[in-house]
């Protein structure tokens, strides 16, 4: 018969081969995409699980553009005390947070420790950079320009004034605005947590009120922020939509 060799099926041993292939593909990536967040932490036993062999790949070293080594899995556990009791004793339940929920860096406020620098483009700038900074940006003409808006948080008191805007080089977008407040201090406030009305030249931030603005985590540098303090700055408007009043809390039943 055509297309057999003896008693197998040609057409047989392609599809047991593909199989085969398909089988190692999907361990081989399963492994791989273990790099990150392996091996789970025990909440019953502290510390991490005895590593899984078979599935935690071992350690492979990455070269960074900057020259420097990153290896990944590093089996580095995260040390941070955490600012929150468990609701019940059953491992795995929720945590309520302790002292000030906005700062207790848990739930929607909660956030990774990335690098305390800033993210570089090909070129060696920093990728996010105020536009008093990356003056080859700006505001297209026929666009409204919303430096100079009030901001107004949810209790629909003013929290401050847009000063600048905050741009990705890379991708040509608007990541940030600042917010200057009252008492002087400038704010970083994510583009996500805006409204922006134009014709009323306002922006309302419904994750916070107008008093916690004051709260927002800054940067070192003021014309700088780095991928830590990125994460702390979300982490806060976060835990804003949750944690900004009491009633947020409750169930709406």
């Amino acid at each position: 018969m055509r297309g057999a060799i003896g008693n197998l099926d040609v057409a047989q041993i392609v599809l047991y081969a593909f199989w085969f292939f398909l089988a190692g593909l999907i361990f081989y990536l399963r492994r791989e995409d273990r790099r990150e967040g392996y091996p789970l932490e025990s909440e019953a036993q502290r510390g991490f699980k005895p590593r899984d062999i078979i599935w935690i790949p071992a350690p492979k070293t990455f070269w960074r553009a900057d020259g420097r080594e990153v290896k990944a899995p590093n089996f580095k556990a995260d040390a941070r005390p955490i600012s929150a009791r468990k609701t019940e004793v059953w491992p795995g339940a929720p945590l309520a947070p302790t002292g000030d929920p906005m700062r207790a860096n848990v739930g929607p406020g909660s956030y990774a420790e990335r690098a305390d620098e800033t993210y570089k483009t090909a070129d060696g700038r920093d990728l996010i950079a105020p536009l008093r900074l990356a003056t080859n940006f700006a505001v297209p003409a026929d666009s409204a320009n919303p430096s100079g808006y009030a901001v107004y948080g949810a209790d629909r008191a003013q929290g401050g004034v847009i000063s600048d805007l905050w741009v990705d080089r890379a991708e040509s977008i608007l990541r940030y605005y600042e917010v200057a407040l009252s008492t002087g201090k400038r704010v970083l406030l994510p583009v996500y947590f805006a409204d922006v009305d134009a014709k009323r030249r306002r922006v309302t931030v419904n994750a916070l009120l107008a008093s916690q603005f004051a709260g927002v985590p800054t940067t070192r540098d003021p014309d700088k922020v780095t991928l830590l303090e990125e994460d702390k700055v979300s982490a806060y408007y976060g835990a804003g939509t949750l944690y900004a009043t009491p009633a947020r809390v409750e169930p709406l039943l």
